[in-house]
């Protein structure tokens, strides 16, 4: 999925046989899907959450780090440092989350207890406080 009004044609020759679009329905894929592979925003992070899906998070500017270090300590998915990407370390992540049954139970868990504490505005409210303090604000 591509964001900034990028053409998904200037990325025609990509390796892989991509399928690359300007959108793609967000929600209904995450129904769909094992693993979200995300730069770690807030709102995708939150939405792979509620599906209980878990991710690999790739953060590059503003909140996206702090969110991602979230990711990695509730253990719902791995952070991986764009400084350290490679194709060799992405498989291994990416195998690691999707073989290693912890990481889709415990984001199921999260989807349970967005649910339990009143939904995604609650989440949202608990990450941006976990995010701020830096400490655990609930406890599972």
């Amino acid at each position: 999925m591509l964001g900034g009004g990028l053409n998904p044609e200037a990325l025609s020759n990509l390796p892989g046989n991509p399928l690359v679009v300007k959108y793609a329905p967000q929600l209904e894929l995450l129904q769909k899907t094992s693993l979200n592979i995300t730069h770690g925003g807030l709102n995708t992070t939150l939405e792979s959450l509620s599906y209980g899906v878990p991710m690999v998070a790739i953060p590059v500017t503003d909140d996206q780090p702090g969110v991602a270090a979230r990711i990695a300590w509730t253990k719902v998915g791995e952070l991986v440092k764009l400084s350290s990407l490679n194709v060799d370390s992405m498989q291994k992540t990416v195998e690691r989350v999707l073989k290693e049954s912890s990481y889709k139970q415990n984001a199921v868990r999260l989807q349970k207890a967005i649910r339990r504490n009143e939904g995604v505005n609650r989440a949202v409210n608990i990450i941006e406080q976990a995010v701020l303090t830096k400490k655990p604000v609930i406890n599972l």
